[in-house]
């Protein structure tokens, strides 16, 4: 192979799961900034099509092109799936049964699935923390007890496969996990 295959082949795509609204902007960007730094593929997966809004807590911070949709998109099409934060997000996006299909069929198949802030709420509605030690951003504590996990108070917690962080402030390790998990995905 040349030396410009063996980079096509070392890429990787890391699909982001967002709703509509709400996304916690820099649990967005800065996972995103640091894939597409490390020359991966990135994709910005919806309910639905167009621009998501994006947050700076509850303040609107900007708009993001959606590149696909839940309903069009399997774990077959990606390497990681990315959950970023923001409260109003995950609420929603744990509505939508083609992303908590998309959740299942990733951790099912052993590819990483990494959860930063509210968005364990997602992988509550998709069933797959039972048995799992996770963290989150504190109010989730009792709903992750209640699904069966092992709630525990760390910047980034790592069970097969499912990464979780607590809050913006854990970004640095969550991104280093991303790039990790990204690695191991190739």
């Amino acid at each position: 192979m040349t030396e410009i295959q063996d980079a096509v082949t070392d890429s990787s795509t890391v699909a982001f799961l967002v709703a509509g609204e709400g996304i916690e902007r820099v649990e967005l960007t800065e996972p995103w900034d640091a894939v597409t730094g490390a020359g991966h593929t990135a994709l910005l997966v919806s309910t639905e099509d167009g621009e998501v809004g994006l947050v700076d807590h509850l303040t609107p911070a900007g708009t993001q092109a959606v590149d696909r949709t839940s309903a069009d998109i399997s774990a077959a099409d990606i390497d990681v799936l990315v959950l970023p934060g923001g409260v109003a997000n995950p609420d929603a996006l744990r509505g939508d049964q083609h992303a908590l299909t998309l959740v299942r069929e990733m951790v099912e198949a052993g590819k990483p699935v990494l959860a930063i802030c509210h968005a364990p709420w997602v992988l509550i509605e998709a069933d797959v923390v039972r048995g799992r030690r996770v963290t989150s951003f504190p109010s989730l504590r009792t709903d992750l007890i209640n699904a069966g996990a092992d709630w525990v108070d760390e910047e980034l917690v790592s069970d097969d496969g499912v990464f979780t962080s607590r809050n913006p402030g854990d970004l640095p390790a969550f991104c280093e996990a991303l790039l990790g998990a990204v690695r191991g995905a190739e």
